[in-house]
């Protein structure tokens, strides 16, 4: 099972003057098919509209930068499921596959979403599909005038100039006389539809670390419309998130600075370890651990699970999988001295899942320390001079 797991950026999709739509193709990446993710940037520039529209698949939508107002309606109970809500930097919105959606910049500068979907139902695997409803490629001007004149009991003249009146391709930009008819959004549909992850409560902060925030179901109901768990992870200065795996496929976007990568899979073997960087996107198959650490500019992240309740396990800290095998089980199975296997045992119940910046050298000599050990005594039962464990903070 050999997969190209490296990091990509987008293709250019559609430029146009009010904005862009660039996305992660998955012929460009076969592993976005194989996991049966996607992933999708849109632009807009200010005045920028996105034409009303749905997709094929589920995913939720990530603000990297600016703020827009999107109109959301969900397929059922339509009147009781429509808003037009208020996004700003750092908001995450879920938007269930087949719910119709229009998108539109009313400040004064870009704005930058980020899409991560689940394309397990999707006409191709790895990719979004959108349906536009209006527009140049819309449903309006694909019908025959007698059709549109007879859904809309018009007669067929004014058909015509209904379909012929269908202008641009996904994303347009606004007159200024046009702008001032669009509504302002609702402020109060804040923490129902949408959730900022980015000023959300940390579920693991660590000083010179960095934190972890995970959206779930329980925390905001309406993710599970879309089945998806939503985690903004932010990495200080070469600092580490330890290694971890989950049950289900996992997309990461790389939302700022620059970092390393390693992730291991199959028969235990390193498939990636590599570099990454602001703008790339790379997927973490089902049950393969991954490990990612910041350079000296730091480093965020924002990435889904295709679940609503995954399972996950850790390699590090308390609630490390290692941690729950018996000691003497786990002594065997590493195949060290006891006194090693006990270390070994306490630096997982102090440790944490994002680790700061260490001085390696000093690590490398305490364990250099246990070995040299262990070869002068002939593997005898002779305890080693263990170092206070306050220099491996």
């Amino acid at each position: 099972m050999n997969m190209d797991l490296s990091p990509k950026f987008p293709r250019t999709f559609i430029v146009t003057e009010g904005g862009g739509y660039y996305n992660w193709a998955a012929a460009d990446s076969e592993v976005l098919g194989e996991a049966k993710v996607a992933a999708g940037k849109l632009v807009l520039k200010p005045r920028g509209f996105a034409l009303p529209h749905y997709a094929d698949c589920s995913k939720v939508g990530y603000v990297v930068e600016g703020n827009c107002g999107v109109g959301l309606t969900l397929p059922a109970n339509t009147k009781d499921k429509t808003a037009f809500i208020g996004l700003k930097k750092g908001d995450v919105i879920p938007v269930p596959a087949a719910s119709v959606s229009w998108w539109y910049n009313y400040g004064n500068s870009d704005v930058v979403i980020v899409f991560l979907g689940d394309t397990t139902k999707a006409y191709f695997p790895g990719e979004i599909t959108y349906f536009l409803l209006t527009g140049s490629q819309g449903h309006l001007e694909a019908f025959s005038p007698e059709f549109i004149a007879r859904t809309y009991h018009a007669n067929v003249e004014k058909a015509q100039k209904l379909a012929n009146s269908q202008k641009g391709v996904l994303i347009i930009k606004l007159g200024q006389e046009e702008a001032e008819g669009i509504p302002k959004p609702y402020e109060e549909l804040v923490n129902i539809w949408t959730q900022n992850i980015d000023g959300a409560s940390p579920d693991v902060q660590v000083n010179n670390g960095g934190k972890s925030t995970t959206l779930t179901g329980t925390k905001f109901p309406f993710l599970e419309e879309v089945g998806l768990n939503v985690t903004r992870l932010v990495l200080e200065t070469s600092a580490t998130r330890t290694p971890a795996y989950a049950s289900d496929a996992q997309v990461f976007y790389v939302a700022k600075g620059r970092g390393k990568v390693q992730i291991v899979g199959l028969e235990g073997k390193l498939v990636l370890n590599t570099k990454v960087e602001t703008g790339q996107v790379f997927v973490v198959p089902k049950l393969f651990m991954v490990t990612i650490s910041a350079d000296g500019e730091g480093l965020e992240l924002v990435s889904i699970v295709t679940s609503t309740r995954p399972v996950t396990g850790e390699l590090a800290s308390k609630n490390s999988v290692l941690n729950t095998i018996p000691s003497s089980i786990l002594q065997v199975s590493l195949n060290v001295t006891p006194e090693l296997n006990q270390h070994f045992k306490r630096m997982m119940e102090t440790g944490t899942t994002i680790v700061p910046p260490i001085n390696l050298t000093m690590q490398q000599s305490y364990f250099g320390s246990i070995t040299d050990h262990r070869f002068q005594e002939g593997c005898s039962a002779a305890p080693a001079t263990r170092q206070s464990e306050s220099e491996f903070q």
